[in-house]
């Protein structure tokens, strides 16, 4: 048994799980815009930018759902499906700028950033198990 900082007896900690580059950077983007996700919501609800057959609250509710399926999908992205449940996610983004076209910005920049964390960060990784198996190539590649 070991003693924690305070003198008390406590659990031996378990060794953190090493994280990727395109997964650190891939749930940092992700639950950034999380919140810019929700907040369009409300520009959707605010401005009624959904067909007069559906509520404009539906703009609050889509916005709320987008940006909680991002945090949940930033906890997934040690898997490659992770990954392509990101894009899914950056495509309907995308998408919701036909409702409001200044959402083509949020989604040019964080697409942008995205597919930045994903591509890069993927290439990080294989270059850092390189690395670590002791056969490094010059130039990084």
């Amino acid at each position: 048994m070991t003693t924690d900082t305070a003198g008390r007896p406590g659990r031996t900690p378990r060794p953190r799980r090493a994280r990727g580059a395109a997964e650190s950077l891939g749930s940092i983007v992700l639950a950034f815009e999380s919140v810019v996700v929700f907040l369009a919501g409300l520009v959707v609800f605010g401005l009624k930018a959904l067909p007069e057959s559906i509520p404009a609250w539906w703009g609050i509710v889509g916005g709320a759902v987008m940006a909680v399926l991002m945090i949940a999908v930033s906890g997934v992205l040690r898997h490659r499906w992770g990954i392509i449940l990101g894009w899914i996610l950056q495509i309907i983004v995308a998408l919701a700028a036909f409702l409001v076209p200044a959402i083509a910005f949020v989604a040019i920049i964080f697409g942008g950033m995205w597919a930045y964390a994903t591509i890069k960060g993927a290439s990080l990784d294989r270059r850092n198990a390189r690395l670590a198996q002791g056969r490094a190539t010059p130039n990084g590649e």
